[in-house]
């Protein structure tokens, strides 16, 4: 059986795996879930104290303490943490899978890339900078359209009430990854073929530009661990 450690998205916690990690625990597998800073309801980080840095180095705390190498999984803006994570830990991470998630080169940008392929996405237009302006806020009443199209009523009013604001920050740090530490991982990217927020376009852009050894589709919105939780568990537990 395997380890895996799953790294959420923007705006986002460990809360949204609690499907996903429940059917995996139930085949056997173990699973660890945590807060990047400034997320969820238990980590206090100040949101503008937040680099990308700092999120690198949280979720290698968490990779280091496992006993054995982990099947690391980032959804969205998490795929830029576990390439991170993965150029400093190689030798903890058996594989990297990239759920309709950034797949950076060395020394892109999550802004980069949604500036020059992903501007058919429905966040850009309709995320909100705050009164501090370090943080992105997205309208409740957008919620529905850009991350849970094809999810229950249910699953998105808890997330209405879990959201946070998103750093901005290190939508703006480049990713640093090298052939020797991270280019050694396999990797396995999952798009979302109705993903509104990461466009499909996008998605195969940056898997066409790094290539992974498989690539896997699921044809959800860009919330799979809500819609189809059933569908992710058992690519996860495949790959």
């Amino acid at each position: 059986m395997s380890t895996y450690v799953l790294v959420h998205g923007a705006w986002h916690g460990q809360w949204c795996w609690d499907k996903v990690a429940l059917l995996l625990r139930q085949a056997g597998h173990k699973v660890v879930v945590f807060d990047l800073p400034a997320h969820g309801q238990e980590n206090k980080t100040p949101p503008s104290e937040v680099t990308f840095d700092l999120c690198v180095q949280h979720t290698c705390e968490v990779v280091a303490a496992q006993a054995e190498p982990v099947i690391l999984v980032g959804h969205s803006s998490g795929g830029a943490v576990i390439s991170g994570a993965a150029e400093r830990y190689p030798m903890k991470i058996e594989q990297l899978v990239y759920l309709t998630a950034y797949l950076l080169r060395d020394g892109e940008t999550i802004r980069h890339i949604n500036h020059h392929h992903n501007r058919a996405s429905l966040l850009a237009p309709n995320a909100l900078t705050d009164a501090s302006g370090t943080c992105w806020t997205v309208p409740p009443e957008k919620l529905k359209e850009i991350f849970y199209n094809d999810c229950s009523d249910e699953d998105i009013a808890r997330a209405k009430m879990l959201l946070v604001p998103e750093p901005i920050r290190p939508f703006a740090t480049p990713v640093h990854v090298t052939a020797e530490n991270f280019g050694r991982i396999p990797r396995v990217s999952i798009q979302c073929l109705q993903d509104r927020a990461n466009t499909l376009p996008c998605q195969r852009q940056m898997y066409t530009a790094t290539p992974c050894q498989r690539v896997l589709t699921l044809d959800t919105s860009h919330s799979p661990f809500f819609s189809a939780p059933d569908a992710l568990w058992e690519l996860l537990a495949w790959v």
